[in-house]
């Protein structure tokens, strides 16, 4: 049975790797300036930093809920916080063309 405290602890993971991975990919497209290098170095490396963030949550600092097998976990906590963080990213933010900075820092 999952207890709620399992459960808030799977959601700060989720919302946390969702977070990280819409900033990732807002980082890879402005700096990069090619349309698929961002997506194609957001998919490799998105992976990556939610695992290590997912092992610190859940093995150090004990968060999360036991969902029965290891493609549960992956699937909740990595596959979909990368589509959702993704997504925030691609359809939700603005192009990193179409923002207007100022000229100066004054």
């Amino acid at each position: 049975m999952v207890s709620v405290a399992g459960i808030i602890g799977l959601l700060v993971i989720v919302l946390v790797n969702s977070a990280v991975t819409a900033l990732m990919t807002r980082f890879f497209r402005v700096r990069l300036h090619t349309r698929w290098g961002s997506l194609v170095y957001s998919l490799l490396l998105c992976p990556v930093v939610m695992v290590v963030i997912l092992l610190v949550l859940s093995g150090v600092f004990s968060l999360g809920a036991n969902l029965g097998s290891q493609t549960a976990v992956l699937l909740v906590t990595v596959v979909i916080p990368l589509a959702t963080g993704m997504t925030f990213d691609y359809f939700w933010m603005p192009a990193p063309d179409e923002v207007e900075l100022p000229a100066s820092m004054d």
